[in-house]
């Protein structure tokens, strides 16, 4: 009975992802950029990474997408974060209340991923960029994880806001199981771009070095997939970048993006 249950949630996952999906090509909202903001947009205004006051603040400015990180609680609470510990504390080895008793540093708890996306979902014009992050204990519980995050954005019906990321190919492939239309972007900069393709990936997501030998940005036009570089935040790096006409840049320095953005038009 309890593998039944299952097989039907995970169907119902499926089914409300690929329904969401379709809808969100209908969304003409977007901001018409391709600055995306590395943890939200916190190192100017000294707000903390991952918060919910740096997402607000990605969206302020105008940002295409704003990156955030997930985890989950021993107590299967997902959460916002970029490392596996949060304030000392072991984030897969401590329940969610244990995490409530560490604040950030202005004064936000750690935000759980469906306060981040009901969050992220008061407006249209900024996307979600979710990284799932690979877990300790491993691919089991990697498969758990990635599980109940697509869960949760079904359930929120955040699909259009949401476009997935992460180190681990295995994960995003379950994302594409779960939810056919998700966009997923692989992060590792070890696969080839035919590969991406072929498993339906959306683009490739690589450190920026990677992008310096080979002919990647043609390679990415002529098979219809998307090319973002992580963590570019030097302005000769970036003005390379834009001069490659890449799709998408990730940064903590979405200010200076945009002004050398403005520089160049």
């Amino acid at each position: 009975m309890k593998h039944s249950s299952l097989i039907i949630i995970l169907m119902v996952v499926t089914l409300n992802g690929a329904f969401a999906q379709k809808k969100t090509n209908s969304f003409k909202t977007w901001n018409k950029n391709l600055v995306i903001a590395h943890r939200g947009a916190w190192k100017k205004n000294a707000f903390p990474e991952n918060s919910i006051a740096s997402l607000n603040e990605a969206i302020r400015i105008g940002c295409y997408g704003s990156e955030f990180d997930v985890h989950m609680t021993s107590d299967s609470v997902l959460v916002v974060n970029h490392d596996p510990d949060f304030l000392g504390l072991p984030i897969e080895k401590s329940t969610y209340q244990e995490l409530l008793s560490k604040k950030l540093s202005n004064g936000e708890s750690i935000p759980t991923l469906e306060s981040y996306l009901k969050a992220g979902m008061k407006q249209k014009t900024t996307k979600l960029i979710l990284e799932i992050k690979p877990s300790k204990a491993g691919a089991e519980n990697d498969k758990i994880l990635t599980t109940k995050v697509v869960a949760m954005v079904g359930k929120l019906k955040a699909q259009p806001w949401v476009d997935y990321i992460s180190f681990s190919y295995d994960i995003l492939k379950k994302v594409k199981e779960l939810q056919p239309g998700a966009n997923v972007a692989y992060l590792a900069g070890n696969a080839p771009l035919e590969k991406l393709k072929q498993d339906g990936f959306y683009g490739a997501d690589y450190q920026y070095g990677v992008y310096q030998k080979g002919e990647w940005f043609a390679k990415a036009k002529e098979l219809g997939l998307t090319i973002n570089a992580w963590t570019v935040n030097g302005a000769p790096e970036m003005k390379w970048l834009l001069d490659s006409n890449i799709d998408f840049i990730t940064t903590n320095e979405p200010e200076m993006l945009f002004e050398l953005i403005k520089s160049k038009k």
